[in-house]
């Protein structure tokens, strides 16, 4: 690798890593704050608020990747066009396309990076947060149960405790179901006990009283019970949920089973391989924001005005990658054999910059004075 090609890789990465340590501080602390507030006052400790923030960093860090390959890129290139480091490398015979190997390298770095995301740390993370969450929400189950107040767990069903003893009796149980609307039932019991089982934790109530009330014949039953048990599981979404969604499923299976996967998330098959497809398209972007970053700017050449325009005509190239995704976003989804659209963004990014690219290689038109071409001839 030539000392060139070396050191405005160097350049690039210092700049890569600075702007994805402040993009992801930023998405970082948006997302600690309610975080915090939510594991502080459900009484975890500190440590599942630092286990719960790694297992979200890898997700954070690939949604900033590409806005840092760019951010970066174009850093590098405005410095090395003010100190007219570019223009050395150009009259020494660099062309454009010779002086766009280390940010293509750059970008491939950074591709490979982003893959490693997208195919393992992502969706593995994913899962594994949200079965955390939901074994948090298990263990919570019985702080749901607060002496002298009345929670609602869920749509229509009401809890209240008078006491908890230090032996873990739950003393004057109430208990309002009224899911069902044709029926509202209610339990009371002087004791109740809070019992977790394989099938999930369930509320057992020791004598006690159940009405039933009726609404479309306005009929009121009343059963007393010795002992009553309760589930629920269905309030409380257990550590063992067999749910996956499509970002946190594995690659392979994506391809090799998209009707199944496609039937248990609710999605359709086009979605399915759009998730697929676009974890490869993903690291392709890295490639193509470093690339337009560069190209772009290279397109304007030495100015003492600086490169304002050029920095705004990339940030607009950017936008039109994105509006690419959005048109071709409903067709893919909708039919499965227009997978290939998912590229359509990478493709275009790539020929957007390889058209900067050709425009900065072509030799540029110097003006003759008027006044000096009148008194040549």
């Amino acid at each position: 690798m030539a000392r060139f090609d070396r050191y405005v890789l160097s350049q690039l990465f210092v700049l890569f890593g600075f702007f994805s340590l402040v993009l992801v501080s930023v998405y970082w602390i948006n997302r600690a704050v309610i975080l915090f507030d939510r594991l502080i006052a459900d009484g975890q400790p500190a440590s599942v608020f630092l286990e719960f923030t790694a297992l979200s960093l890898p997700n954070v860090v690939r949604l900033v990747l590409p806005m840092s390959a760019f951010a970066a890129s174009v850093y590098v290139t405005n410095r090395l066009a003010s100190e007219s480091e570019l223009v050395v490398m150009q009259a020494t015979g660099y062309s454009p396309w010779r002086l766009a190997r280390p940010v293509f390298i750059f970008g491939l770095l950074v591709g490979v990076f982003m893959m490693a995301l997208t195919q393992y740390l992502v969706p593995t993370s994913l899962e594994q947060l949200r079965f955390r969450e939901n074994e948090i929400s298990g263990s919570l189950s019985a702080q749901l149960l607060r002496e002298g107040e009345f929670v609602h767990p869920s749509n229509g069903v009401t809890f209240y405790i008078r006491e908890i003893t230090p032996e873990g009796v739950l003393k004057d149980v109430f208990l309002s179901d009224r899911r069902n609307q044709n029926r509202t039932t209610t339990y009371s019991s002087v004791d109740g006990f809070l019992v977790t089982e394989a099938s999930g934790p369930k509320l057992v109530m020791v004598n006690g009283i159940a009405q039933s009330l009726r609404k479309d014949n306005r009929t009121l039953t009343k059963t007393k019970f010795t002992d009553f048990s309760y589930s629920i599981s269905a309030l409380i979404d257990g550590p063992g949920s067999i749910f996956k969604p499509l970002d946190q499923r594995p690659t392979y299976e994506l391809f090799l089973a998209t009707d199944a996967v496609a039937a248990a998330t609710g999605k359709s098959p086009g979605r399915v391989l759009e998730e697929a497809h676009g974890r490869f398209n993903q690291p392709l972007l890295c490639v193509v924001a470093a690339l337009i970053g560069f190209s772009t700017l290279l397109v304007g050449g030495f100015s003492r005005f600086g490169v304002g325009r050029q920095i705004i005509g990339a940030i607009l190239l950017l936008v039109l990658v994105k509006l690419v995704e959005s048109i071709v976003t409903d067709p893919v989804r909708n039919n499965t054999q227009l997978w290939p659209l998912v590229y359509a963004q990478s493709v275009f990014g790539f020929a957007a910059a390889a058209f900067m690219l050709r425009l900065a290689a072509r030799p540029r038109r110097r003006r003759k004075d008027a006044s000096l071409q009148e008194a040549a001839v």
